[in-house]
């Protein structure tokens, strides 16, 4: 762009705008603002009263224009008739003077163009028409060249006295004169039509009497109609009110949903709805996650206190180890070469290890790495489940494998009463890994052995059932008399590293991954585990596993159910 061209770019940009703008654009401004400042119910009401008094308007100058129009022109054709018959008597009529009636009260006069009649004479009337003086005289036109045409012209006059109005036709003729010329005159011919006026008057009188009343009336009906189909947008309002203080559970009252408010009502219920489970979803998602890092801090505490302990007892044994002389002082004891006066009364070399020490160290510190060991491989169980590693999902006979582990319990603890009891149904056939459900059942009887005192029952259950989703499903009870749990320690009893014994004295317990492992292995197949328990009356973990489909298509025979190892108790 040339400079020239950005220059007038600029005056443009810069000369103010024209000023005949500014008055409009402030008062339009204004107008808005006012409007935007008044409440909705307000402006339906004003409009609603605005367009209905512009209607009576409407009505009352069209009524008026109508019934004027009427009264004017009704007398046209008499006045039409009238002024036909008189151009032939015009010699015998005086100028000025006003002759009738001529029929259905019309009067007749010839004037100068641009004069008014006077009053006739008494006894003077129109030759051969009678004589009749009216009350009142019409005022003709004063321009002098009206009618300005020989053919009939009409028009509506006020009278020279009173209210009246006269409906008058004239034309202009031609008169002889007494010097035997002829001038031009103007003949009419009028009739009275009354006070027209008057009436018109008191008919808009009666008009805006009765148009301020229905004004009136209207305006109170329209302020209770507009407040009640208004009304829902109230409770909106209240309903958005109360939803701000945070009570979300609020909704707005339903209504027919075929009408505006009903479905804007709708619509924001369910938005409401939605803003509520997205609330209530954020809510429970902050907890959620407040928790996982509760318990993950608690885990990792656990988890680092447990495996401590092992490392700890392996360290202080290697120690011991060291500063007993180790392997070098054992050799030479058994060798000799250190010499008699090197020896312990004991036997044993002065400050080195007996062969029975290095048993007892050597049996320690394996004892504790297999402990680390299962602590570790239980943590990697977790880990996997976590991670929602996909498991060999294979049909698996629930009940054989349920049997296995009731032997080795009963091998395990031979001492114990170990039952295992099996109800009739379908075959107990489920989708699963077999390993990890022998984990399952193996962890919940060694729960059932290691948190009971000596000799307690412990009863092992297989039935049918089914899932909360309907699914049908085998059943695995596993059923102590032992001293039970609170109603705290069963809801936290699947929580890893819990304990009821919070001393931890693992004499008595374990590592607190057990059950964990059972809650995830179990959620890994799709079923459920739950426990039903309290104190001094023993508890019972229940797992439901999903049948297999060839499980659901019918029963096992009679005689596989009474050969199976797994139905002997």
């Amino acid at each position: 762009m040339s400079e020239a061209g950005y220059q007038a770019d600029q005056l443009n940009a810069e000369a103010p705008a024209p000023p005949w703008r500014h008055p409009y654009e402030r008062r339009w401004q204004l107008l808005r603002r006012v409007s935007d400042r008044t409440p909705l119910r307000t402006k339906l009401i004003a409009v609603l009263l605005v367009l209905v008094a512009i209607a009576l308007a409407a009505i009352s100058v069209a009524t008026n224009l109508v019934l004027r129009s009427y009264l004017t022109t009704q007398q046209d054709s008499n006045l039409r008739a009238g002024i036909a018959t008189v151009p032939d008597r015009l010699g015998q009529v005086e100028l000025g003077q006003v002759y009738g009636p001529i029929g259905q009260g019309l009067i007749v006069g010839v004037v100068r163009p641009g004069q008014q009649f006077t009053s006739p004479p008494s006894g003077n009337g129109f030759p051969g028409m009678g004589n009749s003086h009216p009350q009142s005289l019409p005022t003709l036109p004063s321009n002098p060249n009206w009618p300005g045409s020989t053919t009939p012209v009409l028009a509506t006059v006020p009278a020279q006295s009173g209210d009246n109005t006269w409906r008058v036709i004239a034309q202009t003729v031609r008169v002889d004169t007494t010097t035997g010329g002829t001038q031009n005159d103007t003949l009419v011919v009028a009739t009275d039509l009354g006070p027209i006026n008057a009436e018109i008057h008191r008919l808009i009188a009666v008009e805006l009497i009765v148009g301020a009343a229905i004004l009136v009336v209207l305006a109170a009906v329209g302020v209770a109609v507009v407040q009640a189909n208004l009304r829902p947008l109230n409770d909106i309002e209240l309903t958005a009110g109360q939803i701000a203080k945070g009570h979300l559970n609020h909704r707005i009252p339903e209504r027919d949903p075929r009408t505006e408010i009903g479905s804007l009502g709708h619509s924001l219920n369910a938005m409401l709805s939605q803003i509520e489970s997205a609330f209530h979803a954020q809510e429970e998602s902050e907890q959620a996650a407040h928790e996982s890092e509760e318990r993950m801090r608690r885990f990792i505490a656990d988890a680092s206190h447990e495996l401590r302990t092992p490392l700890t007892t392996i360290r202080g044994f290697a120690e011991y180890y060291r500063q007993r002389g180790g392997l070098g002082k054992l050799q030479s004891q058994v060798s000799g070469t250190d010499g008699g006066d090197s020896q312990a009364p004991d036997g044993s070399a002065e400050g080195g290890l007996t062969p029975e020490d290095l048993d007892r160290v050597m049996h320690r510190v394996e004892a504790e790495a297999s402990r680390m060991g299962l602590l570790v491989e239980d943590l990697l169980t977790l880990a996997r489940l976590d991670q929602q590693r996909p498991l060999t999902m294979i049909p698996v006979d629930l009940l054989a494998i349920t049997a296995e582990a009731v032997q080795d319990a009963r091998i395990v603890a031979p001492g114990r009463p170990i039952d295992l009891s099996v109800a009739p149904g379908a075959a107990f056939l489920v989708e699963g890994d077999e390993g990890r459900l022998r984990q399952v059942i193996g962890n919940l009887l060694n729960n059932a052995l290691t948190h009971t005192p000596p000799g307690t029952p412990v009863r092992v259950k297989i039935s049918s059932g089914a899932l909360e989703s309907g699914t049908p499903a085998a059943v695995l009870d596993v059923e102590d008399d032992g001293p039970g749990m609170t109603a705290d320690q069963a809801r936290r009893v699947f929580e890893r590293f819990y304990r009821a014994d919070q001393a931890r004295n693992r004499a008595s317990g374990g590592t607190g991954l057990g059950l964990a492992i059972v809650a995830g292995l179990v959620d890994a197949h799709g079923g459920t585990v739950s426990v039903r328990t309290s104190p001094g009356e023993g508890a019972d973990f229940e797992v439901k596993l999903p049948l297999s489909p060839d499980a659901r298509a019918g029963d096992h025979d009679e005689d596989e159910d009474e050969d199976s190892p797994a139905s002997a108790r």
